[in-house]
């Protein structure tokens, strides 16, 4: 009886010890919330900027140096940069003044021949536009009209000036006619070629469906051709600036050409060169404009 109740210590030593209980797992500290870093500005391009810059700054630069050279030059009558700046801050300080009708600010000359540049040109857009649809359509007109245009074509603009002083009897109609007959013939072959240029496969199926004379135009004509219309139009207002400068100076009255030989009638140097640098002006704004227009017409094919 006692041996059941006093167990031995070897028994008291077999005997299974429970288990300890597991410690609980830490539990982590709670992370502090902190701001999302603001997104990080692309660094700026200023390699890009200056390559954009310089160049046309050195090419200034360069045109000063060469024109400082040739002023420097004993004898050769043209006036230095400092004397031409000079003479430009006295012309534009007061551009649209007006003592007659042949004494008139710069701003009045040039807008005399840009209105005669619009009415001229605008003119040989009505005409030059559709012809050049029609010799672009049609076999019989392209082989009939194109002996014409390259007969007619090569010939100086200023060559028209007398027949159209004979025709109009008037310095500023003459003027027109030279603007009107120098601008059409960019745009009369620039439209036609767009157009023969129009996919057969194009009007093939416009024939097929049936589609009026005036559907093709206006749906598959006219959007294919408007790029080569646009070049076409670039070119005839780039001719026709070139051109009304050298009619003025020969049929006078009001305009940009008239007053550089006014000037020179007056020997001004300066005031010549002034004005070569507003009529190089105006024809980059006009062309920078066009060129823009056109860009907006013009889809490149995305290659992949």
């Amino acid at each position: 009886m006692v041996a059941a109740i006093f167990h031995s210590p070897i028994e008291a030593a077999a005997a299974p010890v429970p288990p300890a209980a597991a410690p609980a797992p830490a539990q982590p500290a709670p992370l502090e919330s902190t701001p999302a870093p603001a997104p990080r500005r692309p660094p700026r391009d200023w390699r890009g900027l200056w390559m954009a810059m310089l160049p046309p700054l050195f090419g200034l630069a360069l045109l000063v140096l060469v024109w400082q050279a040739i002023a420097s030059t004993s004898g050769s009558g043209i006036p230095k940069p400092a004397e031409t700046w000079a003479q430009a801050v006295a012309v534009f300080s007061d551009p649209f003044y007006r003592n007659g009708p042949n004494d008139q600010g710069i701003g009045w000359n040039v807008l005399s021949s840009l209105q005669r540049v619009g009415i001229g040109f605008g003119l040989a857009a009505l005409v030059g536009i559709p012809a050049g649809f029609a010799i672009g359509r049609s076999v019989f007109l392209s082989r009939m009209f194109d002996p014409l245009i390259s007969l007619l074509r090569p010939v100086s603009p200023l060559a028209w000036l007398p027949i159209g002083l004979l025709v109009f009897k008037g310095a500023n109609p003459a003027a027109i006619w030279t603007i009107f007959i120098c601008s059409i013939w960019p745009m009369i072959i620039n439209t036609a070629v767009g157009v023969q240029r129009v996919p057969q496969d194009y009007l093939n199926v416009a024939r097929v469906l049936q589609l009026s004379e005036w559907k093709v135009f206006t749906r598959i004509l006219f959007p294919a051709v408007l790029p080569y219309l646009l070049t076409g139009v670039r070119l005839a207002v780039g001719t026709a600036w070139l051109v009304i400068v050298a009619a003025e100076m020969l049929t006078g009255g009001v305009g940009i050409g008239f007053w550089v030989w006014d000037e020179w009638n007056n020997l001004n140097v300066s005031s010549i060169i002034i004005a070569i640098f507003v009529i190089g002006g105006v024809g980059l704004l006009l062309e920078a404009a066009l060129i823009r227009l056109a860009s907006l017409f013009t889809y490149e094919e995305v290659k992949a």
